[in-house]
């Protein structure tokens, strides 16, 4: 995909390959760089998948909407397409969150942080603070929010061919002697594909913080949390590895933005039938030419949401 001219930065249609720019990133992990792309893949998904109206959502996502008829067809459109955060007030500071869904009238109704981690796994306790916390602010001004937490760990493993990624095969050694290809703190994964404790640790503890249900529950709880390993091997690059989470755990990839739809139609449509003309989710028109044959800008990994 590329962005139009002069706007790197603006949000982009991605499919996984926004998962595989963040297992290769090879830059400073200060620029974001590698998580813009999964931040731009979450909310064109929103859009095209979820039925939010691109003009809802920031980043503004890379589409146009027009009539037909009755129905409302979905249009690729790159030159509307906008970058940044969304600043939500929250209870104790403003926070500026990674992709935003706002309704006229109603305010922000879907909130989705991405964060993700490259190596240095000691920091994963820090990491937890700051989800409980910004989880936390922001519930407590909007307690009706949905809020979805993606988490994305590199699955970095000890490098026994040259199939890693370019960040890790900077680590080795200039020797021929490969004995310090990776600090112990960035390893992942263990001889034989377990994750290490601090995973494991890290996963139990969003065990704890997943599953809020109604606005009165624990404001520091998520509505839907997903924790994903991201395969850097080369013939992988940007896979979620299907081992861990287990398969029966509700912390899985595969389970995230079909819980925040359940939960936004819950509280947004179901519980406030009055105001189902602004919140209510778009079925797009199946002759939409965002989805025409052939024409599909990129390869899709889910469903379009269409009438």
């Amino acid at each position: 995909m590329t962005p139009p001219s002069g706007a790197p930065n603006v949000c982009q249609w991605l499919g996984r390959t926004a998962f595989e720019q963040f297992a290769t990133f090879t830059g400073s992990i200060q620029s974001q760089a590698h998580i813009k792309p999964v931040h731009w893949y979450v909310a064109s998904r929103l859009v095209v998948e979820g039925g939010f109206h691109p003009d809802d959502v920031r980043p503004r996502p890379p589409f146009d909407v027009r009539q037909r008829g009755r129905q409302r067809m979905l249009v690729y459109t790159p030159e509307l397409a906008t970058g940044g955060e969304h600043t939500v007030l929250g209870g104790l500071k403003t926070k500026d969150v990674d992709v935003v869904v706002t309704k006229p009238g109603v305010g922000p109704v879907i909130a989705v942080s991405c964060r993700g981690m490259t190596g240095a796994l000691r920091n994963l306790t820090n990491r937890m603070e700051e989800t409980i916390g910004e989880c936390t602010n922001i519930h407590i001004t909007y307690p009706a929010l949905v809020f979805g937490y993606l988490f994305l760990i590199r699955a970095n493993q000890i490098p026994q061919a040259q199939d890693v990624t370019a960040e890790l095969e900077k680590a080795v050694s200039d020797s021929e002697t490969p004995a310090k290809q990776l600090a112990a703190n960035d390893i992942a994964l263990q001889l034989g594909g377990d994750p290490v404790e601090s995973i494991r640790r890290f996963y139990s503890a969003l065990l704890e913080l997943h599953g809020r249900r109604g606005i009165r529950n624990d404001i520091s709880r998520y509505e839907a949390i997903a924790l994903a390993l991201i395969d850097t091997s080369a013939a992988a690059a940007g896979t979620s590895l299907s081992a861990f989470p287990p398969a029966d755990s509700p912390l899985r990839f595969e389970q995230l933005f079909s819980t925040i739809y359940l939960r936004y139609d819950e509280r947004f449509v179901y519980a406030a039938p009055t105001l189902k003309s602004v919140t209510e989710r778009i079925e797009w028109g199946p002759d939409s030419p965002a989805f025409e044959p052939g024409r599909l800008p990129i390869e899709l990994d889910y469903e379009p949401r269409l009438a």
